[in-house]
């Protein structure tokens, strides 16, 4: 059985790169805790052969991922958005990350800009709904929200309130926690690959584990990695 064409150029067995992959973006781990935690398991990388693992093989995972998900997302009859964007630090510049979740906390898409005014909500918002199409949203009082649904035509999706939009609130949490161990981001580039692979690794390893009992979640963390394990194998 021959490799796959993403990995035919590589001596590493797949199964080593999709574990350090997984390793550096869904854990708060730096590319050196990474590389010792694979030299416990016998495997001899340098952490810059982890951070080409992940610039090369990350996104290819992540659009497999997405490409799973999104139809079955768009099945549910109540399908709701959450919108917000936090600010971000890139080269000592302050940037500005929009994302949506849905109402179970799916991360639908995550756009860096260098503005927070109308334009740069419109851009996001217009990449949005090309991908998943116009259900309500829910996000808070900032005024260029209301303009850009204005533009788009869909200004009676928009929900305002004042604790309407927690849940978006509360996704911002993983991301920042990955942020704080890699010591912020040099290039916005660079920003904007980590945050779209992150948000689809997170919601493959999301199980909510505090609204199912034990065995479910046992179950569900074996199926994720089973479907982990096999990504990019075709």
């Amino acid at each position: 059985m021959t490799r796959p064409a993403s990995f035919k150029y590589f001596k590493t067995s797949p199964e080593i790169i999709r574990l350090a992959v997984m390793l550096y973006i869904r854990f708060p781990l730096s590319l050196r805790n990474v590389e010792d935690l694979l030299h416990e398991r016998g495997i001899d990388v340098i952490h810059e052969t982890v951070r080409y693992w992940c610039n090369r093989f990350g996104p290819m995972f992540a659009a497999e991922i997405r490409r799973k998900r999104v139809q079955q997302l768009r099945a549910y009859s109540k399908w709701k958005w959450h919108v917000d964007e936090v600010f971000v630090e890139v080269n000592g510049k302050r940037h500005y990350l929009w994302r949506a979740v849905d109402q179970e906390g799916e991360v639908l898409e995550a756009v860096v800009t260098k503005c927070r005014n109308k334009d740069a909500a419109l851009k996001f918002l217009k990449k949005l709904m090309k991908r998943h199409g116009r259900p309500e949203n829910v996000t808070d009082r900032f005024a260029s929200y209301r303009a850009a649904f204005r533009e788009l035509g869909a200004a009676k999706k928009q929900q305002t309130g004042r604790w309407l939009n927690n849940r978006v609130e509360n996704s911002h949490l993983p991301f920042r926690r990955r942020e704080r161990a890699m010591q912020r981001f040099r290039r916005m580039r660079s920003l904007q690959k980590f945050a779209s692979v992150h948000s689809s690794v997170y919601n493959h390893f999301n199980q909510e584990r505090s609204l199912a009992s034990r065995d479910t979640f046992k179950l569900t963390r074996t199926a994720a990695l089973a479907e982990w394990r096999c990504l990019c194998a075709e």
